[in-house]
């Protein structure tokens, strides 16, 4: 008799994804819907998803969401998890969302030390709304609205996780990417973590993922993944960035 060794985690819907082929959106979806399974969390778990690609994450993960304002999602979880202290509350945003617009809700949700987790999609661009530079763009890197590359006189691209972890009240932060399986299970590993912390401790915690937009980045899957490996990832340093019993370094995740 066979044996069923895959199937579709209850945390996400059946529906049919409607993100670029090779976005990397769909395997963070995976991964969050596996650690809120694992953690047998589904009935009591509260996401936000603000404005860009992740708008639509809730038509793709099977439990309750709410939508906020363009770079509100820390303010409306702040006041979800206040008002429903029991509950797994998270974020899922952006860089164009955190990094920018959003930036003002996540240094004050961070300093204050609210008790939810922020899942920070980083792939440098914005991608949904036509592949402009980011704040997290890259020096060079060419963008619809950086043609000839981003230069210093644009600004430096802005390390989310570093700046966020410098706030006492932040209790983890985890620089994480998904270009291989490798990286996949490392990725599993920090966000399960992040939950955990969350209902055991009190203080933000997040996970950054690196991640793809091979569409706004004019480059085939494959191509991006390796640019995230070789070129991305020498600025945003994969690992441990702060965590409750080690605040002072970046680890690279063994």
């Amino acid at each position: 008799m066979a044996t069923k060794v895959f199937s579709r985690p209850k945390s996400m819907t059946d529906a049919l994804m409607h993100y670029c082929p090779g976005c990397s959106h769909g395997l963070v979806h995976r991964i969050i819907a596996e650690c809120i399974d694992e953690l047998d969390m589904r009935e009591k778990t509260i996401g936000i998803a603000p404005v860009g690609c992740s708008v639509i994450a809730y038509n793709y993960l099977n439990f309750d969401m709410s939508e906020a304002a363009h770079g509100r999602a820390p303010a409306v979880a702040t006041g979800i998890k206040r008002v429903h202290p029991d509950k797994l509350v998270f974020t899922y945003q952006g860089d164009g969302d955190i990094a920018a617009i959003g930036i003002a809700e996540a240094v004050h949700a961070a300093n204050r030390g609210e008790n939810f987790t922020v899942i920070f999609v980083n792939n440098a661009i914005y991608g949904m709304t036509g592949g402009q530079m980011a704040p997290t763009t890259l020096i060079g890197q060419t963008t619809t609205t950086s043609p000839n590359g981003r230069t210093d006189d644009m600004g430096m691209p802005i390390k989310v996780s570093e700046l966020l972890a410098g706030f006492q009240n932040v209790i983890y932060v985890e620089r994480t990417k998904v270009t291989s399986p490798k990286d996949i299970q490392k990725t599993k590993k920090a966000i399960k973590k992040a939950f955990e912390l969350q209902m055991t401790r009190s203080g933000l915690t997040m996970v950054e993922v690196l991640a793809n937009c091979n569409t706004g980045w004019k480059m085939s899957p494959l191509e991006a993944n390796t640019w995230i490996d070789e070129v991305m990832s020498k600025h945003f340093k994969c690992g441990i960035i702060k965590a409750p019993d080690d605040t002072d370094c970046i680890k690279e995740t063994p």
